[in-house]
């Protein structure tokens, strides 16, 4: 059987968060661009296949092939460590500053690696500029103005519902990340994990690296987006909403689920190993003092 505990799943996360906090800033910036760009990739499979099909539930079943290769690959996808570094510094095995610093890197490497996909993708679907007959144009230029001017239309109303929205992606995204852990197997992870990627596509939810990519494109190819419109009415509030989402109803929820009450300590694979290093150095230590007196 490749099936893993819940109990085992959690000390998983907490060993992710610590491992991803002590990555160089390099190995976070370089795992982000890539992790940003192939998130992008699988953005625009879905357009194609529901552009294609005209089959909505089409687009969220093919999407989660990207986050797959993000998980399998070990690379970086900040929404996903928005529930394992929280519960990482909940344990005290790493600090504020150190779950910061990785957010901070992996976002700039989500953007860069977003808009590096956005700009070759552009030329590619309007033929270096030429052609703008693409179906795939009017739908990156409609979302983006959706996911931006919509929200602005509601005014602070429309800043509640995108943080709602992000809050609701990143507990499904989340659990996909988890549900990877359940596995030990490469089908049961791949299997495992796209079940609640399909479920927060198919609703529409706001994804805080998807945006990334979707909005610039957008404005790249004739959007009336400016860089306000995206910040300030999308991109700010779905970090936040899928921060939320990610530490308190995935991280917290299953920590309070699986251990809240429960005298057993989460201990990370190196304390076991330093912990039971000691415990043999003081067996050993036992018998030479008895022997002295």
């Amino acid at each position: 059987m490749d099936f893993v505990k819940p109990a085992e799943v959690l000390q998983s996360m907490v060993e992710a968060g610590e491992s991803k906090a002590r990555m160089n800033r390099v190995q976070m910036l370089i795992r982000g661009f890539l992790a940003g760009a192939i998130l992008a990739f699988a953005t625009t499979l879905a357009y194609t296949a529901v552009s294609q099909t005209s089959v909505g539930l089409a687009g969220a079943l093919i999407f989660p092939a990207g986050f797959a290769i993000i998980i399998l690959l070990g690379l970086e996808l900040v929404t996903g460590n928005f529930a394992v570094l929280p519960l990482a510094v909940m344990k005290r095995r790493i600090t504020w500053m150190e779950m910061l610093r990785n957010y901070f890197w992996v976002i700039t490497g989500h953007l860069i690696g977003c808009a590096f996909y956005a700009l070759l993708y552009g030329l590619t679907i309007t033929k270096m500029g030429t052609d703008m007959s693409n179906p795939l144009i009017q739908t990156l230029i409609q979302t983006s103005e959706a996911k931006t001017l919509g929200y602005q239309h509601l005014g602070g109303a429309g800043i509640v519902l995108v943080t709602i929205k992000a809050i609701l992606c990143n507990w499904m995204v989340t659990l996909g990340a988890v549900m990877a852990m359940t596995s030990t197997s490469t089908l049961g992870k791949i299997v495992a994990m796209w079940l609640p990627i399909t479920i927060f596509f198919a609703q529409g939810f706001e994804h805080a690296v998807v945006n990334m990519f979707v909005i610039p494109a957008g404005m790249m190819l004739g959007a009336q987006v400016s860089l306000a419109d995206w910040w300030l009415w999308n991109q700010i509030p779905v970090l936040v909403g899928n921060l939320i989402g990610g530490a308190v109803f995935t991280g917290l929820g299953l920590y309070a689920a699986h251990h809240w009450g429960n005298p057993v300590k989460i201990s990370t694979r190196l304390a076991t190993i330093q912990g039971g290093r000691s415990g043999l150095a003081s067996s050993d230590a036992g018998p030479k003092l008895g022997t002295r007196s």
